[in-house]
C-alpha cells in the first residue's frame, strides 16, 4: 500500500502553531490570577478626621474618594457641583486653608485636619456673605449650577490680591497687585459661566473688593 504524501508545511504554518499552542498555556492560568484579584479586591478605607465649615466630622472612606464624592456624598454638602470633573469648569471649587481648589482633583485622605469652606460655610439665607450679596445684586448667575464655585472663587480671589499674591495679569513680581477688573477676570479665568454672565460676576466681585469694573 502506498503513503500518503505528507501535507506541506511552510514557515508560516509553523509560527501560527506556535503561537496558538503558546497561548494555549498561557492563557488559563493568566486567566484565572485575573478573576482571583478581582474577586479578592476590597476596598481600601481610612478614618480621617475633616473640620468642614467649622464643623468637625469623622469619616470612614475609600482612599480613592475625591474631596468632591466626600462633601456631597457622605456630608451631603450639595453646594459644591460636579461639573467636568476634570477640574476645567470650577464648578467644584471650594476654599482649603484659605486657598481655592479643585475639589475634583484632591482626595479626601490629603486634607485631614484641613479647614475646608463650602458654599454652605460662607452664608445663611437669612445672613448672605458680602459676596453672596452682590452676587444677587448684579445677576451674576443664571442657571445656577457654577455660583457657589464662582462665589468660593471670588472670595479666594479678593484673598489673594489683598495678600500681594501677583498673578499673569500682574505688572510686578515685587508689588502688590492691583485692585482692578482686568486683575480680577485673569484669576477668575478658571471658573467657567455657561450661561455667559461673566460681565455681571466681576462687577459684583468689584463691587465687594470696593473697586469700579
Amino acid at each position: 500500500m502506498d503513503t500518503p504524501d505528507l501535507l506541506p508545511m511552510s514557515r508560516r504554518h509553523l509560527l501560527i502553531l506556535g503561537v496558538v499552542t503558546a497561548a494555549t498555556a498561557v492563557l488559563p492560568p493568566f486567566i484565572s490570577a485575573r478573576a482571583s484579584a478581582v474577586n479578592s479586591s476590597r476596598p481600601i478605607t481610612t478614618s480621617l478626621s475633616l473640620w468642614v465649615n467649622d464643623q468637625q466630622y469623622e469619616l470612614d472612606l475609600d482612599t480613592r474618594t475625591t474631596l468632591l464624592d466626600a462633601l456631597r456624598e457622605h456630608l451631603h454638602l450639595t453646594g459644591s457641583k460636579k461639573g467636568c470633573d476634570h477640574g476645567q469648569c470650577g464648578a467644584c471649587t471650594v476654599i482649603a486653608n484659605g486657598r481655592r481648589i479643585n475639589s475634583c482633583l484632591t482626595l479626601a485622605v490629603m486634607h485631614q485636619g484641613s479647614k475646608i469652606t463650602t458654599i454652605e460655610g460662607l452664608g445663611t439665607p437669612d445672613q448672605l456673605h458680602p459676596m453672596q450679596a452682590a452676587f444677587i445684586r448684579h445677576d451674576g448667575y443664571q442657571c445656577g449650577y457654577c455660583t457657589p464655585g464662582q462665589i468660593c472663587s471670588a472670595v479666594a480671589v479678593l484673598g489673594e490680591i489683598r495678600q500681594g499674591i501677583p498673578s499673569h495679569a500682574s505688572p510686578s513680581l515685587t508689588e502688590p497687585p492691583q485692585l482692578i477688573a482686568g486683575e480680577i477676570q485673569e484669576r477668575m479665568s478658571g471658573n467657567i459661566c455657561r450661561c455667559g454672565a461673566y460681565s455681571n460676576i466681576i462687577e459684583a466681585i468689584s463691587e465687594v473688593a470696593g473697586v469700579n469694573a
